[in-house]
Parts: C-alpha cells; sequence; structure tokens
C-alpha cells in the first residue's frame, strides 16, 4: 500500500510509517506541494496512491467521483507527528480493506 500525504501532514510521516506502508510520499518531496488539489488527485490516481489527508476536500472530492484514487481523511485537530503515526498503524487493517475492497471509496479516522 502507498499513501500520498498531503501537505497539511508531516514529510516525516513517509519514513516513520514506512515499514507498513512502503512506497508511501509526501506532495513536497513529489514536487507537488503548492500545487493545486486537482492536480494532485491526478497524480495520486496516475500512481497509485491512497490519498492521506486532515482536510476535507479530498473526501468531498471522493464522494462526487469515487475512486481512484482512495482516501484517508484524518479528523483531527492539532496533534503531533507521533499521534497521526499512531492513528495510521492502529488502523493498518482497515487502511488494508479500503486499499483491497473495491466497494469502498474512503476512510474516516478520528
Amino acid at each position: 500500500m502507498k499513501l500520498l500525504f498531503d501537505e497539511n501532514l508531516s514529510p516525516r510521516l513517509v519514513s516513520a510509517l514506512a515499514d507498513e506502508f512502503p512506497d508511501s510520499a509526501h506532495v513536497d518531496r513529489v514536487g507537488l506541494g503548492s500545487e493545486p488539489d486537482p492536480v494532485i488527485w491526478e497524480y495520486a490516481k496516475i500512481h497509485g496512491y491512497i490519498l492521506v489527508s486532515k482536510d476535507s476536500d479530498f473526501h468531498e472530492k471522493s464522494l462526487l467521483f469515487g475512486h481512484p484514487p482512495k482516501v484517508i481523511w484524518i479528523r483531527r485537530g492539532n496533534c503531533s507527528v507521533q499521534q497521526i503515526e499512531l492513528i495510521l498503524r492502529n488502523k493498518v487493517s482497515a487502511i488494508e480493506q479500503l486499499n483491497t475492497d473495491d466497494t469502498l471509496t474512503y476512510l474516516i479516522l478520528l
């Protein structure tokens, strides 16, 4: 499973979660840091990523357009990189199900 972290999440998550989500990336590291959402959406779609964001924008796009890409919406206020890492680690099985189940488009994590 490959995750693409939106700019509202730390690039450090890529290395912190490499054991669970190898080949993941951050939008800043692939040259998309200041690009609009449609460009990021298309990049994730073409390259087989699951988009991970704290904004509702990609979740809303997934409701309108379906998948790919699939979306993980982290609905948390201000929190540390370690807290986000823990949230994702605790939901690995749900993320795997999102990745493999064609009837699922998004996952909301609280």
